[in-house]
């Protein structure tokens, strides 16, 4: 079962950082000195709440998201799609305010916006029941 979450993975990633790693010069200003997320997460369409601030640790992980698009064709895949490094990791599935997650994709559930259902925010394979990952680039801070 390992592999379809591997095949979501560019053949060459490398396997997921011990945290805190140095975060980019554009998400410094959103990582604290523990490696936490310092500002609430928010989905980018509608501003609903996904993460309290605290709630995440800094993560680099390449993954290859789908392009963003409503819960529905999300869980469709096909498509192009984004390779995404920088991520907010939360290790259990009660620390999000907002979140839903798309059926099945082969090992993987993409999570998305609960209010309004713009995603893929994030990823999670279900080989690994405590990592739940959002793309930086895919959400808003506040």
């Amino acid at each position: 079962m390992a592999a379809a979450c591997a095949e979501m993975e560019p053949a060459a990633a490398p396997p997921p950082s011990p945290p805190p790693p140095a975060a980019a010069p554009g998400s410094a200003e959103l990582v604290c000195a523990q490696g936490r997320n310092l500002k609430a997460v928010l989905c980018q369409r509608c501003g609903s709440r996904v993460l309290l601030p605290g709630a995440a640790t800094f993560a680099r992980r390449e993954l290859l998201l789908p392009a963003m698009r409503k819960k529905a064709a999300a869980a469709a895949g096909g498509g192009g799609g984004d390779l995404v490094r920088e991520h907010w990791l939360v290790h259990d599935m009660f620390s999000f305010e907002n979140v839903g997650f798309t059926r099945d994709v082969g090992n993987v559930k993409f999570l998305v916006c609960a209010d309004c259902e713009a995603g893929p925010i994030g990823w999670h394979c279900l080989d690994d029941k405590d990592s739940f990952y959002v793309a930086l680039e895919r959400v808003a801070h506040e």
